[in-house]
């Protein structure tokens, strides 16, 4: 087997070699540094490594197994977004402001990889704090689609679709807080799931009671993300918005199905203006469910326009960094449009951030509607296909007027909402850039979203299409 055969081996593959001693967590972990050494100076997906620790603890791996110890992601190698929490490690956020901020302990998803035995190799690139859709900042510089290197990865996750679609690490864990788990899936060609709010408990941000937050997989395969859900989900402490625990393996429920399913599929969710290329891939990729024998009907969506109620919340949230960081000094060394969001948002008053939060509750309560009748809504993930790395976004789509940060993404109403999301890969625009096909799920049925994207890969493969690199 060759080292790029071996680093695109998914999760799943690589614990039944070692199940059968095809394959050892050391060959994996050498083939797997010796591609991210060749590759990451190109891609700069890994912004913090730690192969020679991960050597390390490959070899115990391996000498478990000799014993008969195979755990749940026994030597299996996982990413971490660089702003969740490593002990011993900095969380930099991509700001030089946070480059001395060590981690005192481990954030509840790194804890439970790592008790399951996976091996982590190291931190993922974003957008200085996670502000936008697309990664690049001023402590790492941006983040290379692997499909074509002068592209944008999608973001904030951007590192961490970027590292799973180039064969740099089969399981990566992003942060989702307008889309960054399915924005950067959606350029990359991989499956990035937005659990439920509470599913994955998360210390992300000193507001524990956001409801926007999410941490989830970003991986080659349903199953692989069905299997990482099954190790870091349920309630923590630390995360006052935890979910109990499922009674069932999420990896177990994926075989179900959607025959008889009522799916509506939206282009473009009632508000959005998506380009001609994208509406045809992800209509077509919808006409896979009615293959599988779902009852699938396209819909004009009425829950009106989230965006200005988004925007609100989105300065809100980000006017808080300054009490993190002394803007005054560190303001040059920032992104600059960073920082005028985090003074405009310090500007807005409480009562147009809980008009804005009374906005999105008069969309939950129509999409509340829309799920009575449809159990899932398919729609694009964004409104283009991923554009030229140094713009924060388009400006305009299909000639009418976009914002640049949000106006081009269709995945931040349901993280004002908290419904379970995924960007599943659906096909290639005629320029080879992948498109992601949005599936949601109603509030809490994330083994049914799971299912549901199942089904689409049993219908429509892609894991075997490969960048070329």
């Amino acid at each position: 087997m060759t080292e790029a055969e071996t680093c695109f081996l998914s999760a799943t593959q690589l614990l039944d070699a070692y199940r059968k001693k095809t394959l050892s967590p050391v060959e994996v972990i050498e083939a797997l540094a010796g591609r991210i050494e060749a590759l990451n100076p190109t891609l700069n997906a890994y912004c913090q490594l730690r192969l020679d620790e991960a050597r390390a603890e490959a070899k115990i791996r391996e000498r478990e197994l000799a014993q008969g110890t195979l755990m749940p992601l026994h030597g299996v190698p996982f990413s971490i977004k660089d702003m969740t929490a490593v002990a011993g490690m900095p969380t930099t956020f991509g700001s030089k402001a946070m480059v001395d901020a060590i981690a005192a302990e481990d954030a509840p998803i790194v804890e439970r990889l790592k008790r399951a035995g996976a091996i982590f190799v190291g931190k993922t690139n974003l957008p200085e704090f996670a502000y936008k859709g697309t990664t690049d900042n001023l402590l790492f510089g941006p983040t290379r689609n692997p499909w074509n290197t002068t592209r944008i990865a999608g973001g904030s996750s951007g590192g961490a679709a970027a590292a799973v679609a180039a064969g740099m690490g089969p399981l990566a864990e992003g942060t989702d807080g307008g889309g960054s788990i399915r924005i950067p899936a959606s350029c990359c060609g991989v499956y990035g799931l937005k659990p439920s709010v509470g599913r994955v408990p998360h210390t992300l941000l000193p507001n524990r009671f956001l409801l926007a937050a999410h941490t989830g997989p970003i991986t080659r395969t349903v199953a692989d993300a069905a299997l990482m859900l099954d190790v870091v989900a349920g309630p923590d402490e630390r995360d006052p918005l935890s979910l109990p625990a499922g009674e069932k393996s999420y990896r177990a429920g994926l075989n179900g199905g959607v025959k008889g399913a009522r799916i509506a599929f939206s282009v473009d969710l009632g508000f959005a203006v998506v380009a001609p290329e994208i509406a045809e891939i992800t209509r077509n990729a919808a006409q896979a469910f009615s293959e599988a024998g779902a009852q699938v009907e396209e819909v004009q969506l009425d829950c009106g326009n989230p965006e200005p109620a988004m925007w609100v919340m989105w300065q809100s949230l980000y006017s808080t960094i300054a009490d993190l960081v002394d803007l005054e000094r560190w303001a040059p060394q920032m992104t600059p449009n960073l920082v005028q969001i985090i003074r405009d948002g310090g500007r807005l008053s409480a009562r147009q951030y809980l008009g804005a939060l009374t906005s999105a509750s008069a969309f939950y309560d129509k999409l509340r509607l829309v799920f009575e009748k449809y159990e899932f809504i398919l729609s694009p993930v964004l409104a283009c296909e991923p554009f030229e790395i140094g713009i924060e976004g388009p400006t305009e789509i299909n000639g009418k007027p976009c914002h640049p940060i949000v106006g081009w993404l269709l995945t931040y109403p349901f993280n004002m909402t908290g419904h379970p999301a995924c960007s599943i890969p659906c096909g290639f625009t005629r320029s080879g850039l992948p498109v992601g096909l949005q599936i949601i799920a109603r509030r809490h049925q994330d083994a049914a979203l799971l299912r549901a994207s199942a089904a689409f890969e049993s219908a429509r493969p892609w894991a075997s299409r490969r960048p070329n690199l």
